[in-house]
């Protein structure tokens, strides 16, 4: 076979089992199972209205957000395509409260995962990139029916984790531990292939992306730091930043791994009782794990994410992530500003 040959993923993943000896048959397994629910996924995303999944399911998950027909859809094929292959101890869906625990009638496999089946929902109805965002843990040893202590590990215990982008193409992106790398969908033959191996994120930037309406709710550090950005070349930081939201993570995330830049979701007063907005488990340590292991870094503004201990399934943490050098820039910006309080 000649090397210029496409590489899908199953043969991506062969080769990762016999290079590191980390990456078994079962976690293989778990990521082509994955994979295959999220061809479904961006198929029914493909048909929009003329498949009848557009607007509200009239339910609402764990959090009391109002859960759109897709979400459903897409928490069912998750679900359904990880019950029956033996890889897996239990899932864990953000659209659930609980664990989902592997029916007595099938075998049960050494890996934990969690995801959040629909990432950016609220974007289906107009027809804007959503996604799928997945994390794989080992489940502990002598455990058989794992409950939500058992999936409290911190992100760097993951094994794997990866997002999908629906969106013009279907994108997988992908992290074993040994680098990011990026599969698109070939929609005639139904499998993903590499296009990108090794992504790296440029450590400098000029691109931030924020809900800048609330701005008004930051603490004084996230204040002072986008007042800096906003200021340009006649500011303190001597150059110009253009903003960028999408309002979908997987979205502005692949974004920053294409092109660098810096994708922030602060705390704020808005809703002062929560310390974030986002899910540690389900969005802010997969996507922490993918960042870092293309070059970047991400923290909480204060921390990093992947050392966080997890106290709650659907834990809340800031998430500042991106090109290593200016989220360094923002968090040494806060922790400066803790010192002198």
């Amino acid at each position: 076979m000649s090397e210029t040959s496409p590489i899908s993923l199953t043969r991506f993943l062969i080769e990762e089992q016999r290079a590191h000896q980390h990456l078994n048959a079962d976690l293989r397994l778990l990521i082509e199972v994955v994979a295959r629910a999220c061809k479904s996924i961006s198929i029914a995303v493909g048909k929009g209205d003329l498949g009848g999944v557009l607007g509200d399911a009239g339910t609402g998950n764990v959090q009391g957000e109002a859960q759109k027909k897709l979400d459903v859809l897409s928490n069912e094929i998750l679900l359904e395509a990880n019950a029956w292959g033996g890889h897996l101890a239990g899932c864990a869906s953000e659209e659930m409260d609980d664990p989902h625990p592997i029916p007595d009638a099938y075998p049960k496999g050494n890996f934990l995962l969690l995801f959040d089946p629909l990432d950016g929902s609220s974007n289906i109805d107009v027809n804007i990139s959503v996604g799928t965002i997945f994390s794989v843990l080992k489940c502990p040893d002598g455990v058989t029916n794992p409950s939500a202590e058992h999936f409290l590990q911190p992100g760097t215990m993951q094994v794997a984790a990866g997002y999908t982008v629906y969106g013009p193409s279907t994108l997988l992106v992908l992290t074993l531990g040994h680098g990011t790398h990026v599969f698109t969908l070939d929609r005639e033959l139904g499998s993903f292939t590499l296009t990108r191996r090794n992504v790296q994120i440029p450590p400098d930037t000029r691109e931030f992306a924020i809900n800048m309406s609330n701005q008004r709710h930051w603490e004084a550090p996230m204040q002072g730091y986008v007042e800096e950005l906003l200021a340009g070349k006649t500011g303190p930081r001597g150059k110009d930043f253009n903003m960028r939201w999408v309002a979908s993570m997987v979205a502005d995330v692949h974004r920053i791994l294409t092109r660098g830049g810096i994708f922030i979701y602060p705390w704020d007063k808005k809703d002062a009782g929560k310390p974030g907005k986002l899910r540690l488990m389900y969005e802010a340590n997969p996507m922490a794990f993918i960042v870092e292991q293309a070059g970047g870094a991400a923290t909480t503004g204060r921390d990093r994410i992947m050392e966080v201990g997890p106290t709650a399934l659907h834990q809340r943490v800031p998430v500042f992530l991106g090109s290593r050098n200016e989220v360094a820039y923002v968090t040494e910006f806060h922790r400066n500003h803790d010192r002198k309080a």
